[in-house]
């Protein structure tokens, strides 16, 4: 009757060892997951942010005319999908450039944003 008493606190014991190591591992993954999904999150911000810049450069810099409404329409869909408050501010301040000098300005601006973003995320 004590063996099994003994045998039955140490199972318990055993049982109770095996759980706190299991809990741990779960919190350590947990932690590693979260990493790895913020990770991913910067990374996609990254390319949705290089891919928007690509589109501004063929459609507006090199533009050798005005810019029709669908191609602006199109870049302002990017500038949303970002996801990003700043990004959008700016495109909206080059959008609503009233003259050609301010409208520079607002490219440069908007271009050093894009470049600060990618290497920050």
């Amino acid at each position: 009757m004590k063996n099994k008493s003994i045998l039955l606190i140490a199972l318990i014991i055993l049982l109770a060892a095996g759980n706190v190591f299991f809990g741990w591992k779960a919190l350590t993954y947990r932690a590693e997951l979260k990493t790895e999904r913020g990770a991913v999150k910067a990374e996609g911000i990254n390319k949705q942010v290089a891919e928007f810049n690509q589109l501004f450069i063929e459609k507006v810099l090199r533009a050798q005319g005005d810019i029709d409404f669908d191609t602006r329409l199109q870049l302002e869909n990017a500038a949303r999908a970002i996801g990003d408050k700043e990004i959008l501010a700016q495109w909206q301040k080059f959008t609503d450039s009233q003259t050609e000098a301010e409208a520079q300005v607002e490219v440069k601006n908007l271009l050093s944003l894009l470049a600060k973003k990618t290497i920050n995320e």
